[in-house]
């Protein structure tokens, strides 16, 4: 069995390694000068830098890689989990409230050693490149918060999960499914009101002319949102974004202030058109339908590992235990999950198309949609030229080129 975890484990960082290695040789081919479809986009000066950008980034990134591959191997293969899962029932006994306790403490271990890539891409690489507004004592906060967070609310749900493989029997996975599933609907009412602002101000979109014509947009294509809402994104970043959250009488359109300072009024309206497609099309509902029958999946295999000896030997565990069972697969997942990103990327990339064509015909042309993406692909140094086989493993969004071509045929 160890023979064949590593063959996925070292098959996924291959392809990883491989990935970046493909992208960067494609940037760096086309780094010379401003490609033909980009000229119109990008000065030279500022196409220089996002090739730096991009190969900055791809440097760390390799470095990412191949450190969480040997943090993960340490962790599977030293003894430590077995070691900590003794120690934790030596320490609290043998209760499911224990067991919640264990899989909580070792999550947040093996999450340590990326701390210091982490600080370094924020207070080296973002900050060498102008991207970078934070300060460390805000950095370590927002860690100290995230922290707390998924001890405040990751226990409990492991606590129920766990308590259900008492009650329930070989069914216990149904209800597992079931409770995570509550838990995420519950976070989408939650988080807009009492977590996001926890790390984020948010205050109203002041009158004036954009206010007015954003709530025009509003009205004209029915969608009916509580309030638009402005976020500081730039106490932490330059970088910007739009987005809409919550769901009924919850629901609030965001804008970053940064997005506001760097768009028109007109590519401002765009962007919000193109978040009420996503909306329209029902998009995120669909994503979430699938995401529970991925998760669906991933508990019926999780509740068959959780009976079988040989898959805890593997590891170092003398017997099963449905904690255990939760943490490996929680660190096996993405050995299989990985191979599956291009048709979630190319899922995703369609529905980014059809929320595109509804912001252009909602706006009655499509140059404030293409000038909104121009300027954020400019503003956010992004990787014009990325390899079509790299772009669909890790790209959710289809690429500036790809899109304006599709605005144009609509």
């Amino acid at each position: 069995m160890i023979p064949v975890i590593l063959l996925l484990l070292l098959l996924k960082l291959a392809a990883q390694l491989w990935l970046e290695r493909l992208n960067r040789a494609h940037v760096i081919a086309h780094a010379d000068q401003v490609p033909e479809a980009f000229k119109h986009v990008v000065d030279n000066d500022t196409y220089a830098k996002s090739v730096k950008y991009t190969l900055a980034r791809s440097r760390l990134h390799l470095v990412e890689l191949s450190w969480e591959a040997v943090v993960l191997l340490v962790v599977l293969f030293s003894g430590f989990l077995p070691w900590a899962f003794a120690f934790t029932q030596r320490l609290l006994g043998s209760s499911p409230s224990a067991a919640a306790v264990f899989v909580l403490v070792v999550g947040i271990v093996v999450s340590l050693p990326g701390l210091p890539l982490a600080w370094y891409e924020q207070f080296h690489l973002e900050q060498e490149f102008g991207f970078n507004t934070t300060t460390p004592r805000l950095w370590w906060i927002d860690r100290a918060k995230g922290l707390g967070l998924s001890l405040i609310l990751g226990f409990p749900l492991l606590l129920l999960i766990l308590k259900f493989v008492e009650w329930m029997g070989q069914s216990w996975w149904l209800w597992a499914w079931a409770a995570l599933l509550g838990f995420q609907l519950l976070m989408l009412v939650l988080a807009p009101v009492l977590i996001m602002p926890l790390f984020n101000k948010f205050t109203s979109l002041p009158e004036g002319s954009l206010r007015d014509r954003l709530l025009a947009l509003a009205d004209q294509t029915r969608f009916r949102a509580k309030t638009i809402q402005v976020m500081d994104g730039s106490k932490r970043s330059r970088h910007s974004n739009a987005f809409f959250t919550g769901f009924g009488k919850f629901r609030k359109i965001v804008l970053f202030d940064t997005l506001i300072q760097q768009l028109s009024e007109a590519e401002l309206a765009a962007v919000l058109a193109h978040e009420i497609g996503h909306y329209k099309r029902k998009h995120i509902p669909k994503m979430m339908v699938a995401s529970a029958l991925g998760s669906l999946v991933g508990f019926y295999v999780l509740s068959l590992l959780a009976v079988q000896p040989w898959f805890f030997r593997a590891f170092g565990f003398e017997s099963p235990h449905p904690a255990v069972a939760l943490l490996l697969f929680g660190l096996l997942a993405g050995a299989i999950t990985f191979w599956f990103s291009p048709l979630a990327h190319w899922w995703s990339r369609r529905y980014e198309y059809q929320a595109d064509a509804y912001a252009a015909e909602a706006m009655g042309e499509a140059g404030s949609l293409v000038g909104a993406l121009r300027k954020l692909s400019e503003k956010n140094l992004s990787n014009l030229t990325p390899h079509p086989v790299y772009s669909g493993f890790y790209y959710s969004h289809p690429t500036l080129v790809e899109r304006e071509a599709a605005l144009a045929i609509n």
